[in-house]
């Protein structure tokens, strides 16, 4: 390498390397990536894990886009780890996009693909294996760890099982079992969902994708196998398929982020739910949802992003959730600037809640 290269790449990684030198807080970044899910974290060493990559399609430059300016808010150079939760296109849609835009160290899945479906089937046999031939890639087991200096990220569930031993500091009996209602079983993707807990010092955080209701009570019953979390990133977007109160409530998390869409999550069963959880302070959104209705609406100041035509109020009454397939309505249009809802975390178990959109933030005392 010649002295003026070597020059050129010092000048390109000093202010990512002045960035990792001054953190000192795990930063989680919930970003809007219109009802899929991408949520970045990033490490005090400058470590960084990206679960999900949003939509693909026509959607799918949009969302790479917006993960993107994250990334770049970051100062990061390359993403260490990508965990795709499950295949649903909401979830790993741009997964493309991203991996030419930025490298990537590690790819991180479930395994085999349950639901057949023809795009799914030919991204995963043509286009996956030449993206992490690249790097590295892994398929996780519930109890396996991901290796992020600094921070603890444990495999929770991962193929349809879940952890057979409890997180540290986990595995108390859990007196809420004898109310649960089992649903129909999920054969979806949904419920092959790879779910993550972190711990950063006093503060944890937990993802489990789309997860859904019966998987959750194998994560609660009848040990509560996670504990307590001070975060909690609502399932499946907000969505009642998941969020068992069994889990939810026993979790007993500060804060809840739900990344939904205007018409996707937020239905009422799901919002009393994570509103009755015992010691939840508060809920932010990414969107607001017009499947909640007034009752079940946050304030303001709690909601990253708004639409391009603000309507003049909020439907008292919930909508009803559009039928699935093509035939139905498309959501109110979201093609302006999209926010984030940013999470710093300290070691002692503190953080702060910050909404990209107006800047509120909001300060959450060590427990």
């Amino acid at each position: 390498m010649s002295r003026r290269t070597s020059l050129a790449l010092m000048i390109v990684l000093l202010p990512t390397a002045l960035a990792a030198q001054q953190r000192t807080t795990l930063d989680i970044y919930v970003i809007d990536v219109e009802g899929g899910n991408a949520t970045l974290f990033v490490a005090p060493s400058g470590e960084s894990l990206l679960i999900d990559t949003g939509n693909g399609g026509q959607a799918a430059a949009r969302d790479a886009g917006r993960i993107m300016v994250a990334v770049q808010d970051a100062a990061l150079a390359r993403i260490d780890h990508l965990i795709t939760t499950h295949y649903h296109g909401d979830h790993f849609g741009a997964m493309s996009e991203i991996a030419g835009r930025i490298p990537v160290g590690e790819f991180i899945d479930h395994g085999a693909n349950v639901q057949a479906n023809p795009a799914t089937d030919a991204f995963l046999n043509d286009v996956y294996p030449a993206l992490y031939a690249k790097s590295k890639h892994t398929v996780v087991k519930p109890g396996d760890r991901v290796a992020m200096r600094g921070v603890d990220v444990r495999i929770v569930a991962s193929a349809g099982e879940p952890i057979r031993d409890a997180v540290p500091g986990a595995g108390q009996p859990n007196p809420l079992c004898a109310t649960h209602q089992p649903k129909d079983a999920d054969p979806s993707e949904n419920a092959q969902s790879v779910g993550s807990h972190f711990t950063f010092g006093r503060f944890r955080v937990l993802h489990l994708g789309d997860l859904t209701w019966n998987k959750e009570f194998a994560l609660a019953c009848p040990r509560n196998l996670l504990g307590t979390v001070d975060l909690f990133v609502v399932t499946h977007h907000g969505q009642p398929v998941s969020n068992a109160p069994v889990l939810v409530h026993a979790l007993a998390p500060r804060v809840a982020i739900m990344n939904n869409g205007t018409r996707k999550g937020g239905q009422p069963d799901a919002m009393e739910v994570l509103f009755s959880s015992p010691g939840l302070e508060d809920l932010w959104q990414i969107h607001f949802s017009l499947l909640s209705g007034q009752e079940y609406t946050v304030p303001g100041a709690f909601i990253a992003n708004v639409v391009d035509e603000q309507p003049a109020s909020i439907p008292i009454e919930p909508a009803a959730a559009p039928a699935p397939g093509a035939t139905a309505n498309p959501p109110p249009a979201h093609n302006g600037a999209a926010f984030w809802i940013k999470v710093a975390a300290r070691e002692d178990g503190s953080f702060t809640v910050t909404n990209a959109r107006n800047g509120f933030s909001k300060n959450y005392a060590a427990r």
